[in-house]
């Protein structure tokens, strides 16, 4: 596992990397791209299973909250069930920890009978994709379900919000979009948490101090659905 700059998580773990969907703001394609054939991304960006790394967080007793995969999409369609399976069952053996994932591919949740120390999550740019991400998600049995709007493209209004229990807003990093954030778009993200009463997380790439709240991940089970 690695120390992260990601702000909302205390490190990452990377038992898989590499990515197929293409996404114009991908940090993880330039990083994977310029290291490639060295340790870390042996393969680039190609999709790769890392069996190594995972017992990684068997190893660490402090308990951390872990971003899983912050290199990859776990349940891009490409990801063999098998992969899944493996890194799931170190979650189950690692309840000390909190394991956070993030997928643009939320199809795939509902396979999985997901242990009470995850927060599950989908990354959404748009309304279009807001809609149909988060409904999805809310059909997986996750404890604790939520939205990173990063870097958000478009106002995001959705009654869907008021279903989960976080919300992630940030904007561009390391473009020249990324000096001239747009506050009417990021506003709809906190306007949301206002209305529906849920933590929000403003990332500090939309260059002000916005509000760092996190989940309350002591909901009872009796309102997990």
């Amino acid at each position: 596992m690695n120390k992260t700059k990601i702000e909302w998580t205390d490190a990452s773990w990377n038992p898989v990397t590499g990515c197929l969907h293409g996404c114009r703001y991908c940090y993880a394609r330039k990083i994977a791209t310029r290291f490639a054939g060295k340790a870390a991304f042996p393969n680039g960006f190609k999709p790769t299973f890392h069996p190594e790394r995972l017992a990684q967080p068997v190893k660490e007793r402090k308990p951390k909250k872990i971003f899983v995969c912050s290199m990859a999409d776990l349940f891009g369609e490409w990801v063999p069930v098998y992969w899944i399976d493996q890194v799931i069952d170190v979650v189950r053996r690692c309840p000390q920890h909190t394991f956070q994932f993030l997928t643009k591919n939320p199809a795939r949740l509902g396979a999985v009978d997901w242990p009470e120390n995850c927060w599950v999550g989908v990354t959404a740019e748009t309304q279009e994709l807001a809609e149909s991400r988060v409904d999805a998600l809310l059909r997986c049995n996750a404890r604790i379900k939520f939205l990173s709007a990063e870097p958000i493209q478009e106002r995001i209004e959705s009654e869907l919000l008021s279903r989960l229990d976080w919300l992630i807003v940030g904007w561009v990093s390391g473009t020249k979009e990324s000096k001239r954030p747009d506050y009417e778009k990021i506003d709809s993200i906190l306007d949301a948490a206002r209305k529906y009463g849920k933590p929000v997380f403003e990332k500090p790439n939309t260059l002000r101090p916005g509000p760092k709240e996190f989940p309350n991940f002591e909901k009872p089970l009796s309102l997990l659905f």
